[in-house]
């Protein structure tokens, strides 16, 4: 089996395995607990804050630990701008991007819905990037939030989130950024980027799921979703999984030292890919930027087909691949993140995404792209009128 299956999900890591085992075994305190395995999980978990906070530039008490990338997105959004708005009842909107995790478009819409706020949905270009001048004309006075994602899951586009965020800044309003995609393939240094909040999900990086983490500035006031013992500095009530914070650190660290080496050398192999099933299927069509892409994702649509069915096809010549997220759990709609970019809906229900782990060979790569041409040859054979 060829796994191109990585923006859904990775492997967890051995070394990760390793250094979260001992606190699930030995080392199995509650870290609020007064005593010698208590202050052994605390250590343990100040460890892994101080191991986060390394990688993003930032300050330990800036890292709050979650379950996953879509709580630390809801804890961003709903967070930030229920805290804003308290503080300020005129700051009434959010900015999102027409392409956002739905982790993100969901928290915005439950705020219009239950709390009255009026969310502002940026357009995307045939690539899928947001525009400086387009994000500055959408901020307003009572602006209390803008969202967008550093790279896309379904396409793979790349924003430029040092500019979007240089503009929210200038004008005063915090940005949040869902990096879930881009961990461990673009730099996450937070200062760089200029971001005042930032979302990483452990189970794409080589940890467990159900892993995850919030970066927010300090001076940043957060509404809490989850209440109770004031854990996480009263950002994220109850018991800490110290492991899986262990797990998570540990993995970003990993990926951290890896990505300048694996992320060329995976683009590489990326575009060699991308040139391959372009030649080999002439009617595909590459969906998100053609160079500011995730080195880990390539995507197309196949007129003329299913993309069902051709992942069908490809599964059983021994490829794993997707149609798009995995996060939009058993919906057949055309993803609404190809509908922005001006695709049709019935092209888009064409699409599939390959996603790579930093492991991936150019042979893999070779092989899944040799079966892209027999698979979607097949599909649309079988899709062609027969004669009687």
């Amino acid at each position: 089996m060829i796994f191109l299956d990585a923006a859904a999900t990775t492997p967890v890591r051995r070394e990760v395995l390793e250094a979260m085992w001992p606190y699930l075994s030995g080392e199995f305190g509650n870290p609020s607990s007064h005593h010698t395995l208590g202050e052994a999980a605390a250590a343990g978990l100040a460890d892994a804050r101080a191991g986060v906070a390394e990688v993003l530039n930032c300050r330990p008490g800036e890292v709050t630990f979650t379950s996953g990338g879509t709580e630390a997105d809801n804890l961003a959004v709903k967070g930030i701008a229920l805290a804003r708005r308290a503080a300020d009842p005129g700051l009434n909107r959010v900015v999102i991007s027409a392409i956002e995790h739905p982790a993100v478009e969901e928290s915005a819409k439950y705020l219009e819905r239950v709390h009255g706020f009026v969310v502002d949905v940026l357009p995307v270009d045939g690539d899928g990037l947001v525009s400086v001048d387009v994000l500055r004309s959408a901020i307003r006075p009572e602006t209390a939030l803008v969202s967008i994602m550093y790279a896309n899951n379904e396409i793979g586009t790349v924003q430029p989130i040092a500019s979007l965020a240089a503009v929210a800044r200038e004008l005063r309003v915090p940005f949040h950024t869902d990096a879930v995609q881009a961990a461990g393939w673009l730099p996450l240094d937070v200062k760089a980027l200029g971001v005042d909040a930032l979302s990483i999900s452990g189970h794409k990086l080589g940890a467990p799921k159900g892993t995850g983490v919030l970066f927010s500035k300090g001076r940043l006031r957060l509404e809490p979703l989850v209440h109770g013992g004031g854990q996480e500095r009263g950002k994220r009530s109850g018991t800490e999984n110290v492991a899986g914070a262990v797990a998570l650190s540990t993995a970003l660290r990993l990926a951290s030292a890896e990505q300048p080496e694996q992320a060329a050398r995976v683009s590489a192999l990326r575009d060699r890919f991308i040139e391959r099933v372009l030649a080999g299927v002439p009617a595909a069509l590459l969906t998100g930027h053609r160079s500011h892409r995730l080195p880990s994702v390539a995507s197309f649509c196949f007129p003329g087909t299913s993309g069902e069915s051709v992942l069908l096809e490809l599964e059983r010549l021994g490829v794993v691949c997707s149609s798009g997220s995995a996060c939009a759990a058993g919906s057949d709609a055309p993803s609404p993140v190809l509908v922005a970019l001006g695709i049709d809906p019935g092209t888009a229900q064409t699409a599939v995404r390959f996603s790579f782990t930093s492991t991936v060979t150019d042979v893999d790569l070779e092989q899944a792209a040799a079966a892209v041409e027999t698979a979607v040859g097949r599909v649309r054979n079988l899709a062609s009128p027969q004669p009687s």
